[in-house]
């Protein structure tokens, strides 16, 4: 399914709403609606479990959106939390210089992609794609032009060269999206926090930021968790809350916004061993993905080519969104930096005494984060489907479903009465209703024809739907049908309830 359509079916069904929208909306801001809020919070849970559940030396933690202002002065984001931001003079239109170039490269991927699905087609099942890619000349050249242009822009970045980055912009040759004009201002960093006043205190003694992420509040905690958990190196803490950002430009729809949810993970280890726990979490993090029944094909591993100033080594977890491969979620080896910033301008010691070593020093730390929108984002992109339905008559008909794994899906069911003017039907199915309630999230639903509801649930996702029917009232059984696979089974309402509890349990998944 195309990417507008997919925006339209979130409003439609209750997925995401635009903010203030009766206002006329505010950009880059977003509502979760009342399916969408469910989806988001089981998300959120299959990560929080995944990490303080079933790993006994991680513990979470929830700190304050508010922090003093010098935390973040020791993590650098006061003197360095920039984008190159650039302005094309004709359509009077605002980018981040390093996004055109990224799109630029992405337009010659898609071309070496083209190539390959036609050799794909050509070649069939003897087409080998890694030695296609390997080679042939075309494809060897646009790669080489990839890797050279981010390459030279990530140097740019990292220098702080924005004369070099505009010659760069200027060199490829890159028109403004909508004006189609190269008439570029100069490029020039643009601070991305967001700052507020401490009551009435003026200036800059009163002056706080809204976080741009979360994982301070868990460097500043971290003598606090490790004394009162009792913890030992190694060990994490989880986070999930709440950042903000003034980003330039905030597109494609809910992945880049001003206003979202990380759930972070920091993990502290002993120096020397930050690059085995690094490897060791990047395996956990694909395999959490894998999980939720992503196929490999839409995940792959993408390497930093500029490194922030805090980190070793950096990689990616991409996702194929409708517009691409982009980032889902980053693992950083952050060695002791944070630890020691916040140490030297606190004055503090911010030390872990090692009872093994019989020494003290500051832990490495190896993160895990992920935006919790953008999976959110990814979850939809891969369940939305539109699928062509044969009858026994051979009529065609179309459906709009949504696969989600069941265990994170918003409703687990749908109880629905066969006809909603039959009292003994819709009382029966109340009680089941009112049964099921008090253990998962189901839904009741006697509008309309069975077929209509039963189309209705597949476009939010339930996984299953429980007729009650004339039989119930008899033998007090239900037909079960499976959303998947279509597949409709008479079970007794005891082995319905029971059905469901099992195969919509987050320990599916974990």
């Amino acid at each position: 399914m195309d990417f507008k359509s997919l925006v339209s079916h979130c409003k439609e069904y209750g997925f995401i709403f635009q903010s203030s929208e009766l206002y006329d909306g505010l950009a880059a801001v977003y509502d979760y609606g009342p399916n969408g809020v469910e989806l988001k919070n089981n998300i959120k849970a299959y990560w929080w479990q995944s990490m303080t559940q079933m790993h006994d030396n991680i513990v979470g933690i929830d700190s304050s959106i508010f922090m003093h202002p010098k935390v973040w002065k020791a993590s650098g984001h006061v003197d360095a939390f920039n984008d190159p931001l650039i302005d094309n003079k004709d359509s009077n239109k605002r980018y981040r210089a390093d996004v055109l170039i990224e799109d630029y490269c992405a337009k010659i991927e898609g071309k070496i992609k083209k190539d390959v699905t036609k050799a794909a087609k050509k070649f069939g099942e003897s087409f080998d794609e890694e030695q296609f890619r390997s080679t042939n000349g075309r494809i060897i050249d646009r790669q080489k032009k990839i890797d050279d242009i981010l390459g030279r822009m990530g140097n740019y970045l990292r220098d702080e060269d924005m004369v070099s980055l505009k010659a760069l912009i200027e060199e490829c040759e890159i028109a403004c999206p909508v004006s189609g004009t190269k008439n570029w201002t100069e490029c020039r960093q643009f601070n991305l926090m967001f700052s507020t006043q401490l009551g009435n205190i003026a200036g800059e003694e009163g002056k706080l930021y809204l976080r741009p992420e979360t994982a301070q509040g868990i460097f500043v905690n971290f003598l606090n968790v490790q004394k009162t958990s009792r913890k030992k190196v190694p060990f994490g803490i989880a986070q999930i809350g709440k950042a903000f950002r003034n980003e330039i430009v905030a597109r494609q729809f809910i992945f880049r916004m001003r206003e979202f949810e990380q759930m972070e993970m920091q993990f502290f280890v002993r120096p020397g061993t930050e690059m085995e726990w690094y490897e060791q979490w990047k395996a956990t993090r694909m395999n959490w993905h894998k999980a939720l029944g992503t196929p490999e094909s839409k995940l792959r591993f993408h390497d930093h080519d500029n490194l922030a100033h805090y980190a070793n080594a950096a990689v990616d977890i991409e996702y194929e969104f409708p517009f691409g491969f982009k980032e889902l979620e980053g693992i950083h080896s952050r060695t002791d930096f944070d630890l020691k910033q916040h140490q030297e301008l606190s004055g503090r010691k911010v030390q872990y005494f090692d009872p093994e070593l019989n020494e003290n020093y500051v832990p490495y730390v190896v993160e895990t984060s992920i935006g919790c929108d953008r999976m959110f984002l990814a979850m939809i992109s891969n369940a939305l489907q539109e699928e062509t339905l044969t009858n026994a008559e051979g009529v065609e008909s179309t459906r709009i479903v949504m696969k989600l794994p069941p265990a994170i899906a918003p409703m687990k069911a749908a109880i629905l009465p066969l006809l909603k003017n039959d009292e003994a039907l819709v009382k029966a199915a109340k009680d089941l209703f009112g049964e099921m309630k008090k253990h998962t999230k189901v839904t009741y639903d006697e509008k309309d024809a069975i077929g209509r509801r039963y189309r209705r649930q597949d476009a939010v996702g339930t996984p299953f739907c429980i007729t009650i029917d004339h039989q119930t009232l008899e033998d007090g059984t239900v037909t079960v049908r499976d959303r998947d696979s279509l597949e409709q089974v008479r079970l007794s309402t005891k082995e319905a309830k029971n059905k469901v509890l099992l195969e919509t349990q987050l320990a599916t998944l974990l």
